[in-house]
């Protein structure tokens, strides 16, 4: 004769099984209920003691550390530790970008170990004296207008230019490891908008046929400089012949305040 069981005992061990199941009906092959990721904060732009994270890029191609908002972003690789201060590397790729400061709702945790350095310009002018091409996915359009300039610069108008070949030739043309950034020699005259030169120390951009002082956090009065004078050309030469044919690049809002 089977016995009866103990409806009680029963009762007790159910309620034991469920309080102690990770999810309360995973026991009867209930999927287990998951909460659902909390959004990303938005995204420190200064350290835990204050300080503005270094991710200022400047047209001579320096990272400084800045309060100032810039224009673009962009990379060269990875460059910080987990404590989101630089290293010695200044660059870990030859693919140095300058992107949209948002793309398609993306968000982004500045400085995240091992993953790509956010850095930051003023404006598309800086980025392309500090050597960075536009990016190819968030700047699209501005990637095929570079490309375009690029190659009938270099007198290849009409030729299939690959983002590799540019990058290989502006890291040839913008650093040296050893003694820093590529410069050269010219004409104040025969260069074109959009391109940044060193007077003493400093950066100037040449527009709309003036000579402006640069800073982070935007550009000054013209200076009084000759159109004769022979000025040092911060801006790669690769860059300054893509511009020369046509690509014009995008300058800060106080490029044209005064």
């Amino acid at each position: 004769m089977v016995g009866i069981p103990n409806l009680g005992a029963t009762v007790w061990y159910v309620k034991y099984t469920i309080a102690t199941c990770k999810s309360g009906f995973a026991w009867l092959g209930a999927p287990e209920r998951r909460a659902r990721p909390p959004a990303l904060p938005p995204p420190p732009r200064v350290q835990k003691d204050g300080m503005p994270l270094q991710n200022r890029v400047t047209p001579f191609g320096e990272i400084a550390s800045s309060e100032a908002r810039g224009t673009l972003m962009g990379n060269r690789g990875c460059l910080h530790d987990a404590h989101r201060a630089l290293s010695r590397r200044r660059w870990t790729t030859r693919a140095w970008l300058s992107c949209r400061l948002s793309f398609k709702g993306r968000r982004r945790q500045l400085m995240r170990p091992g993953y790509c350095t956010e850095l930051f310009f003023l404006d598309e002018a800086t980025a392309l004296a500090a050597g960075h091409r536009p990016c190819a996915e968030c700047r699209r359009e501005a990637f095929r207008r570079f490309v375009e300039g690029w190659a009938a610069g270099a007198g290849r108008g009409g030729e299939r230019v690959r983002a590799a070949d540019m990058d290989r030739v502006l890291h040839a043309e913008r650093i040296e490891r050893w003694r820093g950034k590529i410069t050269f020699d010219a004409p104040l005259a025969g260069l074109p908008d959009g391109v940044m030169i060193d007077r003493g120390g400093a950066a100037f951009l040449k527009w709309d046929g003036a000579v402006r002082p640069w800073s982070l956090a935007g550009y000054g009065p013209p200076a009084d400089v000759a159109p004769d004078e022979t000025v040092t050309v911060l801006t790669p030469r690769p860059i300054v012949e893509a511009i020369r044919a046509g690509y014009r690049p995008e300058a800060h809002q106080t490029a044209t305040r005064f």
